[in-house]
């Protein structure tokens, strides 16, 4: 009877007590310290919190521009984006164009000319009427893009125009495109050949 009496009362020793045990004070200073740490850590390299750090990319294509392949200066990267939703639909991604309405810009003279001058102002004001591209003619509309692309933009677009499908030129700058922007803030009408012919290279 009394050892059964024990066993009860040892049963009931190790029952769970109701109320508040303390935290020991090891596994509070274990807590900080593992606190401290991980704030230093972030503070130290986690980039402040710069949204360019911390961003999300929409799409493959912003990966591409944040983070461009060896060896490829970021014009041509942020180009291809601009041509892809701007120019592509006409000229077409190969940069072959759609004959006889959209002259290609792959092997294109007008494109690998040896000056910038006259491309700037197509993009710019546009074009109009027949224009003869490597020997082949073509009579069609492009629209002005003045209002719709800022002058990197333009740059940009240029640069990979001229440097992609066997183009090999030289990038154009920003601030090539606001010098003629500049020079041709006058003129509202769509370029023709002929007035293009007209104007020096460089």
């Amino acid at each position: 009877m009394s050892d059964s009496k024990t066993n009860s009362e040892v049963q009931q020793s190790r029952e769970p007590k109701v109320g508040h045990i303390p935290t020991p004070l090891w596994a509070v200073t274990l807590l900080g310290l593992f606190a401290f740490v991980g704030i230093s850590r972030l503070v130290d390299s986690g980039g402040a919190f710069d949204p360019n750090v911390y961003g999300s990319y929409q799409d493959f294509a912003k990966v591409e521009i944040a983070h461009p392949p060896a060896n490829i200066p970021p014009e041509l990267i942020k180009g291809k984006q601009v041509f892809g939703k701007n120019c592509a639909a006409c000229h077409q991604a190969s940069g072959q164009g759609l004959a006889p309405l959209f002259p290609p810009l792959a092997g294109s003279d007008w494109v690998n000319a040896d000056g910038h001058a006259r491309i700037i102002r197509i993009v710019l004001n546009g074009l109009q009427g027949p224009i003869k591209v490597s020997g082949k003619d073509y009579n069609n509309n492009m629209v002005p893009w003045k209002d719709s692309l800022k002058d990197d933009e333009i740059a940009n677009v240029l640069s990979y125009v001229r440097n992609t499908w066997g183009n090999k030129g030289s990038l154009v700058t920003p601030e090539e495109v606001k010098a003629i922007r500049a020079k041709e803030a006058g003129k509202s009408e769509q370029w023709t050949a002929a007035d293009l012919l007209a104007i020096p290279l460089k």
